[in-house]
């Protein structure tokens, strides 16, 4: 009896099936589930599977970098590789080298992709969209430095406004490269503090040529920004990812130079009108204030300024008489109430009861009361209506 160990059955099946040329280089179509990216190692896994069968397959890092989509479970796909045995866990499987999404081209269903994972970001939010300058000083362009696309840029912004300032940077706009030197030119330009506005974009082209600008790390530039940037790529009917980011869109190059300035001429032809509208507003307002002065002098009491100032005399004097009379009747009322007042206090004076023959006799400045007050030989003073007269107490009885 021939007995074999596992390793070599395993070993055995994977030498036969990989004789068996028709599975070496395969077309695969099926639905993916139980789908995994390991982002160390950048490996995919997942399953193959129709309405019967599935098979395991696996996606190596190096391949999977080519695929312009996000694989996810549910995504009906078409892979091309090999069909192959996995000897430590004696299972086969298919080992992708390519894959396709099935009924839809990979560049439209990573387009879908990035563009439903930003707008749920909020990157493509009208809150977030910063408002053009209305007259930009210098412009700021990241796009090829040949081609139609930049010579209509300049000489569109030259002939609408030519004292615009415009900063070319040469930029590569398609291939692997393109991204990351549109990103370079995009911080470069954001970085100069006196750009004013800046126009990304380049010519039309497929949907392959365009897509530097349908990047992630492209539109994540473009929305950090601090710098208004009007995207402009392709023709009319070309959308990308940065347009959806960029402040605002332009349907072409020569589109976004016409949105990036104003007319000057248009511009000096506003400002003129604007001068004649003010200079007739001005003028009607001097007619109607001049109105407005002629009628308050005709119905004004300065018309007749003498009749004016004559009846201002009258009430004026009047005025005054009426002033002096009442002023002369309260000094009359105010002389006999103090006439009244001083008779009062006339008719309480002891020098009014001295004229009725009284005396005030004083001892040491203080009026006798009492003959007890003083003993004889003390000297007093009598006072009289008429004067006074010093005297000595002789006798105290």
């Amino acid at each position: 009896m021939n007995v074999l160990t596992v390793s070599q059955v395993n070993t055995y099946i994977k030498a036969l099936i990989n004789e068996v040329p028709q599975i070496r280089n395969i077309y695969i179509s099926g639905e993916i589930s139980n789908f995994k990216h390991y982002y160390k190692s950048g490996h995919m896994y997942f399953t193959l599977k129709d309405e019967k069968s599935q098979l395991k397959c696996v996606m190596f890092a190096f391949d999977n970098q080519k695929i312009k989509f996000e694989p996810e479970d549910g995504m009906k796909v078409i892979c091309f590789g090999q069909i192959d045995v996995y000897e430590r866990d004696g299972v086969y499987q298919l080992y992708v080298r390519d894959m396709h999404p099935k009924g839809a081209g990979a560049l439209s269903v990573a387009f879908e992709q990035l563009k439903l994972k930003l707008e749920k970001e909020g990157l493509f939010s009208e809150e977030n969209k910063k408002p053009l300058p209305p007259y930009p000083k210098k412009i700021g362009v990241a796009t090829s430095n040949m081609g139609a696309a930049v010579e209509d840029i300049k000489n569109i912004l030259s002939r609408r406004f030519p004292l615009c300032e415009v900063v070319i940077v040469p930029t590569v706009v398609q291939g692997e490269e393109a991204p990351g030197d549109i990103v370079r030119s995009l911080k470069l330009l954001d970085s100069m503090e006196d750009i004013d506005l800046i126009i990304a974009g380049r010519g039309g082209g497929s949907l392959e040529d365009l897509w530097a600008f349908n990047t992630e790390e492209v539109a994540r530039a473009v929305f950090e920004c601090k710098t208004p940037i009007i995207s402009a790529v392709g023709h009319e009917t070309d959308y990308t990812i940065c347009d959806f980011v960029a402040d605002l869109r332009a349907p072409t190059p020569s589109a976004a130079a016409e949105l990036a300035v104003p007319d000057s001429e248009a511009e000096l032809m506003r400002i003129n009108s604007l001068f004649i509208a003010a200079e007739k507003s001005l003028e009607r307002k001097l007619e109607t204030e001049e109105q407005r002065v002629d009628a308050l002098s005709n119905s004004s009491p300065l018309k007749n300024r003498d009749a004016f100032f004559e009846s201002l005399e009258k009430n004026i004097e009047s005025i005054s008489e009426r002033m002096l009379g009442a002023y002369k009747n309260t000094v009359i009322k105010k002389e006999s109430a103090f006439r009244a007042f001083a008779g009062s206090l006339n008719a309480l004076s002891p020098l009014a009861v001295l004229s009725r023959g009284y005396s005030i006799t004083t001892h040491n400045s203080q009026v006798i009361k009492s003959a007890s007050s003083v003993k004889k030989g003390d000297s007093i003073k009598i006072r009289f209506s008429d004067g006074d007269i010093n005297a000595e107490v002789t006798e105290n009885e």
